[in-house]
């Protein structure tokens, strides 16, 4: 859990709203792993994020005896390979990694991508009923990967949590604020039985329920990101 002091110096820069922040203190945190959380500022972005990640300039970035490590799916396999006691995250078995990673990057990269159009791009019906359209159709992608790499088990990662439960697990926050802004449920019984139970057990853990934000707490978040796109736009 986050501290005022760590044995190990690790810090974290991120932000409580960011998916990808979340996902970094939930493999912290079941790691049993002590870390200081440092919020970025954003407006403007702050000095130590420009100077540890001048490339993309984006966060999370973890700092490790005050080396910056970028990007939380590098993140997430640098915590694997440096703290290799007690629970792992990716999968012993070099096959089941290739499939965890190629599954990760999907989500990143395809599923994603739909949430944000659906929650703050997509303006007018048209639009509206385009992305909906396909998160749910990505959804369902997701069913599938979780019924072949779960193997019948209650997570991703089998019996306890992985690799795709945290990249995954670490957007519920957004997808609940989806379904409640747009009316829609995204996971159902009928049409992702694998996924809602999933979630039921993801929450509950302990590492996940104090970082993963309810949707009341990120609607300002939203309404800001809407705000700047529009006035990007216009």
């Amino acid at each position: 859990m986050a501290a005022s002091s760590t044995a190990d110096d690790v810090k974290l820069l991120g932000g409580w709203p960011s998916p990808f922040s979340n996902r970094i203190q939930i493999a912290l945190n079941l790691k049993s792993i002590p870390y200081d959380f440092i919020e970025e500022t954003f407006t403007p972005k702050s000095h130590l994020l420009l100077k540890s990640n001048p490339v993309h300039k984006q966060i999370p970035v973890l700092f490790h005896h005050d080396k910056p490590i970028c990007e939380s799916i590098v993140i997430l396999q640098y915590i694997d390979e440096v703290w290799t006691k007690g629970q792992s995250l990716l999968p012993s078995d070099s096959y089941d990694r290739a499939i965890a990673r190629f599954w990760a990057a999907y989500i990143d990269d395809k599923w994603f991508p739909s949430l944000r159009q659906l929650t703050i791009f997509a303006q007018g019906e048209d639009a509206i009923s385009a992305a909906l359209k396909q998160i749910v159709e990505a959804t369902a992608v997701v069913e599938g990967a979780f019924a072949d790499c779960s193997k019948g088990k209650a997570y991703f990662g089998g019996d306890k949590i992985g690799y795709l439960d945290l990249v995954f697990g670490c957007f519920l926050g957004w997808l609940r604020l989806a379904e409640k802004v747009v009316g829609v449920d995204l996971l159902t019984e009928t049409k992702t039985p694998g996924l809602v139970g999933w979630v039921e057990r993801f929450s509950s853990n302990d590492a996940v329920k104090s970082v993963i934000q309810e949707p009341e707490k990120l609607m300002e978040t939203l309404e800001f990101l809407k705000a700047m796109f529009n006035a990007s736009t216009t």
